[in-house]
């Protein structure tokens, strides 16, 4: 069986395992780059707008000295928001979080929909709110003591600013967020929720780095790189 049509002649990755799972498929290794991560891109060129914000005033995060302890908390996917059953669950795990610190809940239409229908209940300081803008959950993620997620973006991000991440699912396509950088992936265990949530709340919990290339410096590398072996490419 003869080899499917490539879409693209040329493959801009984040890390490392991309090229090793290119190049596992087939691809030539002249038409694999590595580059670095073009939404952390977005993410540094924004992030000293997103300081600006006054959503941390609007919440009443902030006292005298600064910002206090808080946390971030999104839910969205359809296996962890479209059972009741499991959605309690984890909103019991997080409850227990909520206990010792504010968790923020942007909540997700979806997610509100079950919370809505089904009357889930949750603690106090579970604040849950409307969804926010990137500039406003950026800043929030910025400062946040502890981020928990289902989000793969948040992942990535959270790995960025160096703030603990906790995945709320049973596997990840961000691999290296975990391998290197700041994410733990935790499933939806309410025990081993809480437990990694308290070990990061004593200072005991995952610490990582910034993957190489997560430098802002992506979508330069790609031009500059098309710049050069695409006019190649035609000459030949």
């Amino acid at each position: 069986m003869s080899s499917p049509t490539p879409f693209a002649d040329y493959l801009f990755v984040t890390e490392e395992d991309g090229v090793k799972h290119l190049l596992q498929e087939g691809r030539s290794r002249e038409s694999v780059f590595l580059v670095g991560n073009v939404m952390i891109d977005s993410l540094r060129h924004f992030l000293p707008v997103a300081q600006q914000s006054r959503i941390g005033d609007e919440l009443g995060l902030k006292n005298g000295t600064g910002w206090r302890r808080f946390g971030v908390l999104t839910l969205h996917r359809s296996s962890n928001v479209d059972s009741t059953e499991k959605l309690s669950h984890l909103l019991g795990a997080i409850d227990a979080v909520a206990a010792e610190m504010p968790v923020i809940f942007p909540v997700h239409p979806r997610t509100q929909q079950r919370l809505t229908e089904d009357g889930i209940r949750h603690h106090a300081q579970l604040r849950l709110i409307p969804p926010v803008g990137y500039l406003d959950f950026l800043c929030l993620m910025s400062k946040s003591t502890l981020v928990l997620t289902d989000s793969g973006g948040i992942q990535e991000e959270t790995t960025a600013l160096g703030v603990p991440c906790l995945t709320l699912r049973e596997n990840t396509e961000r691999p290296i967020t975990i391998s290197e950088g700041t994410n733990l992936l935790v499933g939806t265990n309410p025990a081993k929720i809480i437990a990694a949530a308290r070990d990061t709340l004593a200072g005991k919990g995952k610490t990582g780095r910034i993957p190489p290339l997560w430098d802002g410096q992506a979508a330069k590398r790609i031009v500059e790189i098309l710049l050069k072996v695409v006019p190649r490419a035609k000459a030949s």
